[in-house]
């Protein structure tokens, strides 16, 4: 049996806290399920953009099923490597049409080279599911979490019963 980056990390622990040890299995299950998502959502946005001449942000998260513990703001990082590989290029601005963005301003995106695109997707496949833990719960059923932070002001909690 192969020993993965994430238990690597939790044997790493040793003389840590309880609590430390918790935070720190949860911080690598979270890096490990955005990056899941991200890849979908490179690959949503590069399917789209292989079958329609653009595509936005809206249509990327209409694509990917995000779970709760997945703040959607995890998709703005789907264009950033594709631009660098020169796969994609902006086109300039469109408003959102999801009502949560309020008509904010986002990029409208084009395929800079098709066959690099093809062969982006061929070399990327989904991640599966099965790559990570999702019987492991990034809080516990009575534990308080952030609900998230805004710059200047203190976190708010609440308790996952309070939730749901």
């Amino acid at each position: 049996m192969t020993t993965t980056l994430h238990q690597l990390m939790l044997d790493d622990c040793g003389d840590q806290t309880a609590g430390q040890a918790r935070k720190q299995k949860r911080h690598l299950l979270l890096r490990e399920r955005r990056a899941l998502y991200v890849r979908r959502g490179q690959r949503a946005l590069l399917a789209r953009l292989l079958a329609a001449e653009t595509a936005t942000a809206d249509d990327v998260y209409e694509s990917v099923e995000l779970p709760p513990s997945i703040a959607p703001r995890c998709l703005g990082a789907v264009p950033a490597s594709l631009v660098r590989a020169g796969i994609i290029r902006s086109l300039g601005y469109v408003k959102s049409a999801r009502p949560e963005r309020h008509a904010s301003p986002i990029q409208v995106w084009t395929l800079a080279n098709q066959s690099e695109a093809v062969a982006w997707l061929a070399a990327n496949p989904d991640l599966s599911d099965l790559l990570l833990d999702n019987d492991l719960p990034l809080f516990a059923a009575n534990e308080k979490r952030p609900m998230g932070t805004t710059a200047g002001r203190e976190t708010k909690f609440f308790s996952t019963k309070e939730r749901t």
